[in-house]
Order: structure tokens, then C-alpha cells, then sequence
């Protein structure tokens, strides 16, 4: 009976991880679709997030080419595309970030790893400093707390770059009242607001700020995805995160939440491979 239940553990542990070397090393694509007022015409939107150095492929050739077969108007990038970690640099977040803003727009928003790498430039070196001038010199705009107007869209592109404080583990700090204006300022009615926000845990306040879109990452789909359950564990160590990735609505507010695309850390995906974002925003003005 033992060797039974030996065996049966065995093959499980086996199974899943062929799983996990499976699903770190694919992605899928999924695509999301909602109204748009003020939004002058339909756009089509792609949003990548945690990546983390990752390449599928040479130079991202599978990833780009996906990309290039959705043909967006604009590309999202939802932070974390390369990892703060000592020597590891930047390179396959670079190489990537080339191939894209060659064919087309390109807004970046931070998420915790560029931000750490910017905090703390004696522990990571200058990673942040080269990884910023090289967005510039490609034409990324890099959106640090500040706004981006698409002319001819009547859209609003906003990057938030959230204190290290909001990025506790176990425990979620609540937001301060006027944080978000403080900083990003209020959004124009006139326009069709996107915030890019890295941390999702904060969506509520992300709605009642203003955004009509939200785009984040962040939390990997819970890197191990449960049926009926979601994804199991949070960056924050929090288990289930009502946030885990997809769709959600607050209010007049959207959420487009990725699973991300990497690993950090502990190098785990099971049932949960990276993911490719298509956005299809429907203009209410026809």
C-alpha cells in the first residue's frame, strides 16, 4: 500500500512538473473587448507585462510575430519587463522593446522592478539609467506619472508609478485620499482615459480616480491557477487574490488584468501560461 501511495505521489509530482516546464516556456492569446466613449474610432490594443527577460524564441521572434499577426494601433507595456536583480540587466527587455517600436507606438509604464532598479542604484548598478535612454533613443515613450494625449483618438494614455509602500507583502496599504490626483492629476472627461498601473490590488481607487480603462499585470495569474478557484498566491503572499487576471469591472471602470509572460524568483506557471493581451476598444460614437 505504501509503494502504492509512493508511486501515485511519484507520478504526480512529475506531472506537474511537466506542466510547469510547459506552461514557463508557451504563451496564449487572449482578447478582451469593451465600448469606448470618446473614443473618436475602434482601436486595437496589445498589452505585455512581466516578461522578465523572457524570450520565446530568438530575440522574441515567436512573440513578435504574434504580435505583428494582431496588428494593435498602439502597444501597452505594463511594467516588469525585466527583473531587479544583480547583474542580470536588461537585454532580452531591450531587444524586444527595439523590435516593437520599429512597427509601432509604444507606452511603457514602470512596475515595481524598473522602479527598484531606479530606487537603488548601488545595489543594481545603472540598469535603470541605460534601460531609460535606450526607450528614449527607440522612441518608447516612457510614461512616469504623466499623461500621453493620442491625437485623432480622443484618448488619454496615463503611466502610474505607485510608491514601494504599496507593494507590502501579506498586508494591502491602503490608499491614500488624493493620492493618484496628486500626481497624475485629474482625467479629462473629453477623453477616453487609460491608466497604465502596474499593481491591481488598487483597482477601486483606479475607478474612482477616473480611468475608464485600467491595464496591469503584476501578479502572474496567481502563478498556479485552481478550477472555480483562480490563482492560488498573490506577490503581496496573499492566497487567492480576488485580482488574478482577466476582465473586471468597478463602476464605469474596466480592468484588463495580464498573467504576464515570466518568471521571477521561483520560476513557476502551472495551468497558467504566459499570456498576450488583445484589447478591441469599440468607439460609442458611430
Amino acid at each position: 500500500m505504501l509503494m502504492i501511495i509512493l508511486l501515485a505521489v511519484g507520478a504526480l509530482a512529475v506531472f506537474f512538473l511537466a506542466v510547469m516546464a510547459i506552461d514557463c516556456n508557451r504563451f496564449v492569446i487572449r482578447e478582451y473587448s469593451c465600448n469606448a466613449k470618446n473614443l473618436e474610432k475602434d482601436m486595437k490594443i496589445v498589452l505585455l507585462s512581466d516578461m522578465h527577460n523572457k524570450s520565446f524564441g530568438e530575440n522574441n521572434r515567436k512573440l513578435v510575430t504574434a504580435i505583428d499577426r494582431i496588428s494593435p494601433d498602439i502597444i501597452l507595456i505594463a511594467g516588469d519587463m525585466y527583473t531587479a536583480s544583480k547583474g542580470q540587466g536588461a537585454k532580452e527587455a531591450l531587444k524586444l522593446m527595439e523590435a516593437l517600436a520599429g512597427r509601432y507606438p509604444v507606452y511603457y509604464g514602470n512596475g515595481n522592478h524598473e522602479h527598484k532598479t531606479a530606487l537603488y542604484p548601488e545595489e543594481y548598478g545603472n540598469v535603470y539609467q541605460i534601460f531609460t535612454k535606450e526607450l528614449k533613443r527607440l522612441g518608447v515613450r516612457h510614461l512616469v506619472n504623466e499623461k500621453a494625449s493620442l491625437m485623432g483618438w480622443g484618448l488619454a494614455i496615463y503611466g502610474l508609478e505607485l510608491d514601494r509602500d504599496y507593494y507590502r507583502k501579506f498586508q494591502k496599504k491602503e490608499m491614500d485620499k488624493g493620492y493618484l490626483e496628486k500626481i497624475l492629476g485629474r482625467p479629462d472627461p473629453s477623453e477616453y482615459s487609460i491608466l497604465i498601473a502596474h499593481n491591481p490590488d488598487y483597482f477601486e481607487d483606479y475607478a474612482t480616480w477616473g480611468a475608464d480603462l485600467v491595464v496591469s499585470g503584476h501578479v502572474h495569474g496567481g502563478l498556479m491557477r485552481l478550477p472555480f478557484l483562480g490563482g492560488v498566491i498573490s506577490p503581496a503572499m496573499r492566497l487567492f487574490p480576488k485580482y488574478d487576471g482577466g476582465f473586471f469591472e468597478a463602476g464605469k471602470s474596466r480592468l484588463v488584468l495580464s498573467r504576464g509572460l515570466g518568471t521571477h524568483t521561483l520560476p513557476i506557471r502551472i495551468f497558467n501560461p504566459g499570456e498576450l493581451v488583445a484589447i478591441r476598444l469599440r468607439s460609442t460614437l458611430r
